[in-house]
């Protein structure tokens, strides 16, 4: 029984990596995703509130409720600063994670053309075999009908 190529084992365990890392890219993006309708849903809500602000305009309002306004508002927008800084981090990550998949990638490609190149030189080293076996065939039936 012939022994299993040492280059197999090596493609199962860098295809193996290369899925792990396929698994963490898709976390990463569905991570950032989320972050970034996270973030819109704030921007959205800040929009909300100012035009419900606009609709109130030439009603008398409160100094009180104009001031809290401001002040929600205010708490609004660290919100949606803090909310920034989180995307951008998500990104980053997912820029990482899909930076390390591509080298995982490249490397199952190097190791299945390996494996490639190592068959082509078996093949051709068979059917050398098998051509040497035709000529010696050929010649020892050559021989065979010279002697009789």
């Amino acid at each position: 029984m012939p022994s299993k190529d040492p280059l197999q084992t090596v493609l199962k365990l860098v295809t193996e990596a290369e899925q792990q890392a396929a698994l963490q890219l898709k976390s990463a993006q569905l991570e950032c995703q989320k972050r970034q309708q996270q973030l819109n849903s704030l921007n959205q809500y800040r929009l909300d509130y100012m035009q419900q602000l606009k609709a109130q305009q030439g009603q008398d309002i409160s100094a009180s409720y104009y001031h809290q306004f401001h002040r929600f508002i205010r708490q609004i927008d660290e919100a949606i600063t803090t909310q920034v800084k989180t995307v951008a981090e998500a990104d980053n990550l997912r820029q990482h994670r899909q930076a390390h998949w591509l080298q995982r990638q490249q490397k199952r490609k190097s190791v299945e053309q390996l494996l490639a190149k190592k068959a082509q030189q078996a093949d051709a080293k068979a059917q050398r075999l098998e051509q040497k076996q035709l000529d010696e065939f050929v010649v020892n039936q050559f021989a065979r009908r010279t002697v009789r």
